[in-house]
């Protein structure tokens, strides 16, 4: 959770929301295919929680780290990406479009945003 104060009071504001706004941002990018969960952790979580719900799960959130460092956010994001695109290129547009979205709805700062590409998906 992270926590901050305005001059109206304090805003709490939840991992969840952040991983399925950064998650979302990512997917809408050009060239991305899906998120990634590099985390082992992630990974069990996931496989386990769809055995048991037997659903699709909403993979928004998967592949999305985020930390408070210094009063400011730390992504990490892991991803797959389509076959034959500019990998830099996407790099770039998701750390604009992610940095953007956060400040312009949280109002708080990022410091960086690391973007990991985890797998290449062939286009079908």
């Amino acid at each position: 959770m992270i926590k901050y104060e305005n001059p109206n009071g304090y805003i709490e504001i939840t991992n969840n929301y952040f991983s399925r706004l950064v998650g979302n941002a990512a997917q809408s990018c050009f060239g991305v295919t899906r998120m990634v969960n590099a985390n082992p952790v992630q990974i069990i979580r996931s496989a386990i929680k769809s055995r048991v719900d037997g659903v699709d799960l909403d993979t928004s959130n998967q592949g999305v780290t985020i930390k408070s460092v210094n009063g400011a956010l730390v992504v990490d994001l892991s991803i797959a990406v389509s076959y034959g695109v500019n990998i830099n290129a996407i790099a770039d547009s998701i750390v604009n479009k992610v940095r953007y979205t956060i400040e312009s709805t949280t109002d708080l700062k990022v410091s960086e945003v690391n973007v990991h590409v985890e797998g290449i998906d062939s286009i079908n």
